[in-house]
């Protein structure tokens, strides 16, 4: 299949035009291929985060400049740069695709920030790619300001997560359900490097590319994997720092009441950050069963059940690894039984490590990080504490903020009112407040603010229609999530009655 017609690259005003690397391209052409973003009929800028344009050494003044624009829709390519089309393989909610990759999406190649950090400048909803499988390769104006939005508050609540530098409307309908305006997302992250790109380099039988990716991870993301020793003590090393770095994402996540909503093996990065916005939400009432994905009919990704979903995403990038857990000479009969017990030593450290990480974000959360020792009685009244609130329909967001208010005033006053069962909160607080949690200790790490589903909507509906004020006040608060504001009481509550319940969709 040939790439169609480039647009001719152009250069950009003095200072402006970035410098793009082509490292992935270069060292994993089997996982690339050169492509062009589709032109962009009548690119217009959305939104443009400035603060992360400055952070990566651009330009904002040049990115809001017709040939910023263009740029940022793929249209105006650097000298120099290759953008390409990333393959992957994947388990999507259980099944595996052997062949899955950017099938609306471009790596336009790779920054060097002022402060010397490399990252990664993507495009998604550019156009049908090689892998598209069938798709149109775009993207809507509603999903891509999702996007922007989630992953602009998870930055700021101190979540690992790829950032959306921009979104452009492209001036192309776009076809779903009903017609909508189109639109590019450009965005940021450490890498693009997922379970799903080991799991393709594993299942082409090319050990040699599995090792170059390996050593593509190590040097991006866990340097100090290089010296573990030996080839093989690498990959674990790698495996290992994987494993860690996804379960305090994870817990992260669980303790935020954050709801990915589509945890494929193609969305586990290897950086552990988050990555691909689609059907997220946050919880509301507090409820381990929540799942808000319209295609996810059985609850694979609920909330509750996104702990366990990761071991399994990890069980299978260690799979990925065997063949570089023992060494090559190493090819006698019992290799393969012994690189599998490498991967299962490795693959038990996950859930002590997400228990401990969620343990003491639990403890946080409760002002009780300075406590010594009450382990068992803290962690019996965290138990309790969610059992009253999943029982009682108690906002999950909310609740915290309450409880630091009660910390404050040395009574269950303040929050006993979210509950139903009043009684067993004020039995639950004489418990906890002799133990002197620390208000302002909770206030640090309890956010007042949260992408609300219901104000989420609203202001995507809004700025498809034009409207984009309701979109920038949102952003502006969730950006924002621990200072309470006078006047913006609305963004600190639960959805009402009326607006029923949820449901989120991929977006593709």
């Amino acid at each position: 299949m040939s790439a169609p017609a480039t647009t001719p690259s152009a250069p950009a005003p003095a200072g402006g035009e970035p410098r793009l690397a082509h490292a992935f391209a270069d060292a994993l052409p089997e996982l690339a291929v050169p492509w062009q973003a589709a032109p962009a009929p009548a690119p217009r800028l959305l939104v443009l985060d400035d603060a992360l344009a400055v952070d990566l050494g651009l330009d904002p003044t040049w990115l809001r400049s017709p040939e910023g624009v263009h740029f940022l829709t793929g249209g105006l390519v650097p000298d120099g740069a290759t953008p390409v089309a990333q393959v992957y393989a994947g388990h999507q909610f259980g099944g595996y695709s052997p062949r899955l990759g950017d099938g609306r999406a471009l790596l336009l190649g790779e920054l060097t920030t002022p402060a010397g950090e490399v990252r990664d400048l993507h495009l998604k909803g550019s156009g049908r790619t090689p892998l598209s499988r069938g798709g149109d390769g775009l993207a809507a104006v509603g999903p891509m300001l999702r996007e922007h939005v989630i992953s602009s508050a998870m930055h700021a609540l101190g979540v690992p997560t790829t950032q959306a530098l921009a979104v452009v409307a492209t001036g192309r309908d776009v076809q779903r359900e009903v017609v909508l305006p189109g639109a590019v997302l450009a965005r940021t992250a450490s890498s693009h490097l997922r379970v799903g790109s080991f799991q393709y380099a594993r299942a082409t039988g090319d050990t040699a590319l599995l090792r170059r990716l390996a050593d593509v991870a190590i040097a991006r993301h866990h340097p100090q994997a290089a010296q573990a020793g030996s080839p093989a003590d690498q990959a674990k090393a790698l495996l290992d720092a994987v494993i860690a770095a996804q379960a305090d994402l994870v817990a992260q996540w669980v303790l935020l009441g954050f709801v990915h909503g589509v945890m494929n093996t193609d969305n586990t990065t290897i950086s552990g950050e988050t990555i691909d916005y689609g059907p997220c939400a946050f919880v509301d009432a507090y409820d381990p069963a929540a799942s808000f994905s319209s295609i996810d009919h059985q609850g694979r990704y609920a909330y509750g059940a996104q702990p366990g979903v990761l071991e399994w995403n990890l069980a299978r990038f260690a799979e990925a690894l065997l063949p570089l857990l023992v060494e090559e000479q190493d090819d006698d009969e019992g290799s393969s039984d012994r690189a599998v017990a490498i991967a299962t030593e490795s693959l038990g450290a996950y859930r002590p490590r997400f228990a401990a990480a969620w343990r003491a974000g639990t403890r946080r959360k409760l002002g009780l990080a300075a406590v010594a020792g009450h382990d068992d009685e803290v962690d019996g009244m965290v138990t309790d504490l969610l059992r009253l609130a999943q029982t009682d329909h108690v906002d999950h967001t909310g609740l915290h903020r309450r409880l630091a208010d009660a910390a404050r005033a040395g009574s269950s006053a303040p929050a006993r009112d979210l509950f139903l069962d009043r009684e067993g909160f004020d039995a639950w607080a004489a418990r906890w407040l002799p133990l002197a949690p620390d208000a302002a200790a909770m206030d640090a790490v309890n956010p007042v603010y949260v992408p609300r589903n219901h104000l989420v909507e609203e202001a995507l509906a809004a700025a498809t229609g034009g409207d984009l004020a309701p979109l920038e006040r949102l952003v502006d608060v969730v950006t924002h999530p621990y200072v309470e504001r006078p006047g913006w009481e609305r963004y600190a509550e639960p959805a009402p009655d009326a607006f029923g319940p949820y449901t989120t969709f991929c977006g593709t």
